[in-house]
């Protein structure tokens, strides 16, 4: 399970078996939620308003960063 960030008490990650299109999962205390990288398209959340506020924030601030590690990682 590749560990992509951790900041603000949200931890992004996705795991080694996963499916197009390229997407992260953030975890926050007893939330979650599952957002596509380039679309920012919110899969599923049960994260508070403004925790997926941030969370989306953050994912548009690493987008690039997140891409890369995605590609990286199914390209081997």
């Amino acid at each position: 399970m590749p560990t992509l960030l951790n900041e603000k008490g949200f931890k992004f990650f996705f795991y080694a078996n996963e499916h197009p299109p390229p997407h992260v999962h953030v975890m926050k205390s007893d939330g979650w939620a599952k957002v596509e990288i380039e679309t920012e398209v919110v899969v599923y959340s049960s994260l508070k308003k403004q925790e997926l506020k941030e969370c989306l924030e953050l994912i548009s601030s690493h987008k690039q960063q997140f891409l890369e590690t995605w590609n990286d990682w199914f390209s081997r």
